[in-house]
């Protein structure tokens, strides 16, 4: 009789042994658990932990609730201004509701990469090629809120997604290379134009300046020759302003006045009783007035004359031939 108990003792361990290890389950702390019993959904969702569930009559199903990156294969579109691109994305999402996950949906992590691709793929189609490679974060926005749409329904939220790469057609990269080559110096063109005009106005400043010291532009040009003979040429090109003409003859004007006033008077004509006129000898005309530089110009060209006519008059005579028709030939002479 006593054998027989511990008999079935040891049979009831054992079945309850079985029944134990058969029934325990675990639930990782990312993961919950969803049981269905005779296929059908128990109202309660198993959290993390040690959880027992009814062997051959329940089915316990894990569903992890970590946030899932996943990439979304690059989709080739026409953008809105007829240009092809070929996109690439990534999206970030998680299971918010793990019963939806499993009921609503066949396979959400399938579910949710379909749908990324459908709407990448319209989102190109709305957008220009301005609009993917500058403004990123409002298209980022929409592809968002078309994919969560619908995910809400599967018990999936999506965290956020990404537009990662825009690749363009080679003539695509070239034209916008040569657009943006073509940006740039339009640029630098105006910022010369706009140098330029500054610098003619701080020109202008100082010429003005120079015009009321004329010996301003002289201590300018030996400047000019200083930097100039510092850079070792073999050759200078001394540049000969009017202004300094122009310097040089004010500068001698004062002197001819000194020298006409420190120069004797006219002699003037006395008229003597008898009726006969004297004269007294008298200066040049050249010396009781000052010369203009048109006189200078009339003596020179005068002067000029004079040395070419010299030149000829010492010049050998050229003998003529006297046949008229030295050096042709005749017609009718043999």
């Amino acid at each position: 009789m006593i054998e027989e108990l511990v008999t079935a003792g040891v049979a009831l361990a054992s079945v309850g042994t079985v029944y134990a290890m058969a029934a325990a389950r675990v639930v990782k702390q990312y993961e919950r658990g969803v049981v269905l019993r005779l296929g059908k959904l128990r109202s309660g969702v198993r959290g993390p932990g040690f959880t027992m569930i009814v062997p051959f009559v329940d089915r316990l199903q894990k569903v992890n609730m970590q946030i899932v990156t996943m990439p979304v294969p690059g989709q080739d579109g026409i953008t809105r201004d007829n240009v092809t691109v070929r996109v690439d994305a990534v999206i970030y999402f998680k299971v918010v509701s793990a019963a939806d996950a499993v009921i609503q949906v066949e396979d959400y992590r399938f579910a949710v990469s379909q749908m990324a691709q459908t709407s990448l793929r319209s989102i190109i189609g709305k957008s220009e090629l301005d609009d993917l490679l500058s403004n990123r974060e409002k298209l980022n926005q929409g592809l968002e809120l078309m994919i969560d749409s619908p995910a809400v329904e599967w018990g999936v939220s999506i965290d956020r997604v990404e537009i990662k790469d825009v690749s363009l057609p080679e003539t695509m990269k070239r034209s916008m290379a040569r657009q943006a080559e073509a940006d740039r110096e339009r640029r630098a063109r105006v910022i010369n134009a706009d140098a330029e005009l500054q610098a003619s106005k701080k020109l202008a400043e100082a010429a003005g300046v120079m015009s009321e010291q004329p010996a301003a532009l002289q201590l300018r040009l030996l400047q000019t020759v200083v930097a100039v003979a510092a850079e070792k040429n073999s050759t200078l090109v001394l540049p000969f302003p009017v202004e300094l003409l122009r310097f040089l003859e004010r500068a001698q004007q004062p002197a001819q006045q000194a020298a006409q006033q420190a120069a004797p008077p006219a002699p003037q004509v006395q008229q003597p009783s008898d009726g006969t006129a004297q004269t007294q000898p008298s200066l040049p005309e050249a010396q009781q007035r000052p010369i203009q530089p048109q006189e200078l110009s009339a003596q020179a060209q005068q002067l000029l004359a004079q040395w070419q006519q010299s030149m000829q008059e010492q010049l050998p005579p050229v003998e003529t031939p006297l046949d008229p028709d030295f050096g042709g030939s005749k017609s009718g002479q043999d």
